[in-house]
């Protein structure tokens, strides 16, 4: 029991992708749980706080949900938080290799899920699936390292990415 209390980044990551599988896995859930990501890097690269990339996650789940409300695509809102998050980590002088480097990714893995929401709905499953899946390389890195996030979050991002991306990408092509 004590082993598996000391997975529980793998456990919150593996349940909520169980859980996004059986209840909204589609490509524009998954373009978000990718964009999340992302911005929960950025987040602790631009203050040069990990603990930020696991507070961050409500935060841009708000996010969603208020732009959605005000008739604002959710990317277009996170795109600007982006920008917000490059702008204070530049202002406060935090290291700037590795703010440029989530910035690096949150463009890549970031964008590739965007546009797969302008796809037809198979590509685009697929599409963002694959970045989804593809995070977790991302996840790898900060959790070998320990650096930027804390290994906990990278932990669990790996264990919600490659089975949520996985299994989006199976329903994707068998709908």
């Amino acid at each position: 029991m004590n082993a598996l209390l000391q997975r529980w980044p793998a456990l919150v990551g593996l349940t909520s992708a169980v859980l996004v599988l059986i209840f909204t896995a589609d490509r524009e859930t998954t373009a978000i749980s990718v964009n999340v990501a992302v911005l929960c890097y950025l987040s602790a690269a631009a203050f040069g706080r990990p603990w930020l990339a696991w507070a961050a996650i409500p935060l841009f789940s708000v996010v969603v949900t208020v732009a959605k409300i005000a008739g604002f695509a959710w990317w277009a809102a996170f795109a600007v938080v982006g920008v917000v998050l490059i702008v204070a980590g530049l202002a406060i002088g935090v290291p700037r290799k590795p703010l440029w480097a989530q910035v690096g990714a949150a463009v890549v893995y970031g964008g590739l899920a965007v546009v797969a929401l302008f796809l037809p709905v198979v590509v685009g499953g697929v599409l963002a699936g694959l970045a989804l899946a593809a995070h977790a390389g991302w996840d790898w890195v900060a959790y070998r390292r320990n650096e930027v996030v804390p290994r906990s979050l990278a932990e669990a991002c790996m264990f919600l990415d490659v089975p949520l991306g996985v299994g989006v990408v199976v329903l994707s092509l068998t709908a």
